[in-house]
């Protein structure tokens, strides 16, 4: 290799860990507004494991060819698979569902997308020894303030009359699930395909989740399909989860976890973009500031993979 190539070595993992974050983001931006308009049609946790059911269906043909070479290496790992497939799969979404019933929205993106960064850096210090530099620091500050200021709508009295009840604890404990699932990512064991990776976990997740759905079930309404819900579940299981989580930890890959999970705060953007699309709302100031705020945090945070690791 080259001195050139090898300094553009770094440049192109970065540049392809960020754009893989960003498409995650985008995709699972979209997960907010279509879990939101059917939370009265489907309870939350039936929501989550039909999600993760069409995932592990949906990805199976990926990863069919690999599933008994690289068994002996998930039952030499079976914890670990168990407690990725835990907070990634069967907690994260399902406690968001879940706070969707007793918190606003702006409770939700407010908790999820500020807290899950935070736990993230300070996980990979305690146990990855991820550097933690000022620019990675001054980065999260930034991409807090335009999350804040978008959330708040630029005023300070709603920030500050915002409440906290039922509903923001079970999201800040699927934050903190997520955040751990990032760090888990990285000691992912070697000689495991991507696609395996996620069908085992998705699979594993389906299954915790199955009991909780089987009491949910005996307690709750039938649920009442039809091409609009299925078509949803679809879209849950395709692009949050299979595509989604393929681009994220990838990006994890390339990026670390304290790094990658900054480009969480990009996700209530995304989602204000699209509702603005959706409904035909106009573009605000607010919008705008807010937006240049979160990019310019990701790019300071990750001007420390100069600066020093």
């Amino acid at each position: 290799m080259t001195k050139l190539e090898s300094e553009k070595s770094p440049r192109r993992l970065l540049l392809t860990g960020a754009a893989l974050a960003v498409l995650a983001t985008v995709i699972w931006s979209g997960n907010f507004i279509v879990a939101r308009g059917i939370i009265h049609n489907i309870p939350p946790i039936a929501l989550a494991f039909f999600r993760w059911l069409a995932a592990s269906l949906l990805i199976l043909p990926l990863a069919w060819k690999q599933i008994a070479v690289e068994w002996p290496i998930v039952r030499r790992n079976f914890f670990y698979f168990f407690w990725s497939a835990l907070t990634g799969v069967s907690l994260f979404n399902t406690l968001v569902y879940i706070a969707g019933h007793y918190s606003p929205a702006i409770n939700l993106a407010l908790i999820g997308t500020t807290s899950s960064p935070v736990i993230a850096i300070i996980l990979a210090r305690i146990f990855l020894k991820e550097k933690v530099t000022l620019l990675r620091f001054s980065g999260l500050a930034l991409c807090i303030t335009g999350i804040l200021y978008l959330l708040s709508a630029g005023s300070l009295q709603r920030l500050i009359a915002l409440e906290f009840g039922k509903g923001d604890a079970w999201v800040l404990l699927g934050a903190l699930a997520f955040a751990i699932y990032n760090i888990l990512v990285r000691k992912k064991p070697a000689g495991i395909s991507a696609q395996n990776f996620l069908f085992t976990i998705f699979t594993f997740g389906t299954l915790m989740l199955l009991p909780a759905w089987l009491y949910e079930s005996a307690y709750s309404a039938p649920i009442e399909w039809n091409g609009h819900l299925i078509s949803v579940v679809l879209y849950l299981g395709l692009g949050t989860s299979v595509i989604a989580f393929l681009c994220w930890n990838a990006a994890i890959v390339r990026l670390g976890a304290a790094r990658t999970a900054l480009f969480g705060n990009l996700i209530p953007i995304f989602s204000s973009l699209e509702a603005l699309w959706i409904l035909n709302e106009k573009i605000t100031m607010i919008h705008i500031t807010s937006g240049l705020l979160v990019v310019g945090g990701l790019l300071i945070a990750n001007l420390s993979l100069k600066k020093g690791r």
